[in-house]
């Protein structure tokens, strides 16, 4: 698809709306589109002025203002930026081991992840000793100069259950024995975090969740040997995610369903949605499991990526972390082995694999990469829609899922090659 612009002074796709001085309210026209609004595609321009989508209709009559760009997207559908909640790291760059250069870690990850639509995410920390978070917290970026947006920080772990540690390092796993005060003299600070990950069988202490929940931090369940009474008991408290569902987690069981009972669970609050990240990268979630996911509990799917390091490089190994990493026909693993070491699909991939295999709509897949992970983490009167007065954050996209540009507050941050 061709993707054309007229301006009042002719600038190329890519410089749209940088370099402006503050209050130049210029406005910019977006035709010949379908837009991802309302749970479905329509056929209707986007109008967007200092970062914003905006309503036309008062532009119009009561403004009397005319776009003084006009970009003409070829057919192309427009949707809300990804939304990716957990996150290793990508492009060489692990967010938990490298400590001394993760300024500029975080800005090499933030700017990589735009090529696949992401526009606002959550750097993830594995399992770590104390003073890794005392260390890393702090330094992560607010933001990153075209770049994706850093929504804080998703902490997994250490509150995790070592029978379910998966990669994470045992030796750092911890129990919270003192309240609240446990979580702040591991992290140093709760200030940055948005999202914890915890084993809801290992909190003792009744009121941790909900008073996690009060300063505006998401409570997820996960690497669990919870029963479902565990998890309802945690939703009650608060908690409103799951981690990497069927990752992590007891297996189903028609007598104890555990944590994935969840998803059908009568004793969840009225009103309250449980949401779960799922891994369709076409290797940690058999398709199959995607069905049963998406036609259980529609509402609260959320797609991460849970990529590690090795997104976004090349074929062959890599020395990264610990060990060795080794990426071959689109898989990582431990360099020398078959033994697989994390997911490294992008989340434009991620949303295709997942749309295909559950043959659900397109507005469905591209919500549960967008809207869906924004209402679990109560910014979707801001991130995750086109709707009025949201953030211009979005993603052109061809038939194919394909990913044409990405913008970020009204600015082209990305255009794919010809």
């Amino acid at each position: 698809m061709d993707v054309r612009t007229k301006c009042t002074s002719e600038e190329p796709l890519e410089s749209l709306g940088q370099d402006l001085p503050a209050g130049s309210h210029r406005l910019l026209q977006f035709t010949n589109c379908r837009l991802v609004r309302g749970h479905q595609i329509i056929h209707e321009d986007l109008w967007v002025r200092d970062g914003r989508i905006v309503n036309p209709e008062p532009v119009f009559f009561d403004e009397q203002a005319k776009a003084h760009c006009r970009i003409d997207c070829g057919g192309a559908i427009i949707a809300p930026g990804y939304i990716d909640l957990q996150i290793n790291g990508g492009y060489g760059v692990d967010f938990s081991y490298d400590t001394e250069t993760i300024e500029e870690g975080v800005a090499t990850v933030a700017r990589g992840l735009v090529k696949s639509g992401v526009t606002s995410f959550c750097p993830t920390l594995v399992t770590s000793p104390n003073d890794s978070y005392h260390t890393i917290l702090p330094r992560i970026p607010a933001e990153v100069p075209k770049g994706a947006g850093i929504l804080g920080i998703h902490a997994e772990g250490p509150f995790i259950n070592p029978q379910k540690k998966g990669a994470h390092p045992e030796h750092c796993i911890q129990t919270i024995d003192k309240g609240l005060s446990t979580l702040k003299d591991t992290y140093g600070s709760l200030e940055r975090i948005k999202i914890i990950t915890l084993a809801p069988e290992k909190v003792t202490d009744p009121e941790v969740i909900g008073q996690l929940v009060e300063r505006g931090i998401t409570v997820a369940l996960g690497h669990s040997m919870a029963s479902l009474s565990d998890g309802e008991r945690a939703v009650q408290q608060g908690a409103t995610l799951i981690t990497h569902l069927f990752n992590a987690m007891l297996p189903f069981h028609h007598r104890d369903p555990g944590l994935v009972g969840l998803l059908a669970s009568d004793a969840v609050p009225h009103g309250r949605t449980v949401y779960f990240g799922i891994i369709s990268d076409g290797v940690h979630t058999h398709p199959a499991a995607l069905r049963i996911a998406y036609r259980t509990h529609p509402q609260g799917l959320i797609l991460v990526t849970d990529a590690i390091s090795a997104l976004g490089l090349e074929e062959g190994v890599h020395h990264i972390g610990q060990l060795p990493l080794q990426v071959k026909q689109g898989k990582a693993f431990i360099a020398g082995t078959e033994t697989l070491c994390g997911s490294i699909a992008p989340m434009d991939e991620c949303v295709r694999i997942f749309q295909k295999a559950t043959d659900c709509s397109v507005v469905y897949a591209i919500e549960a990469a967008t809207l869906h992970p924004a209402q679990c983490l109560k910014i979707d009167h801001q991130k995750g829609t086109l709707d009025f007065g949201s953030d211009a954050d979005f993603i052109l996209l061809d038939d194919q899922l394909r990913v044409l540009s990405t913008w970020i507050a009204g600015v082209c941050v990305h255009r794919t090659a010809k």
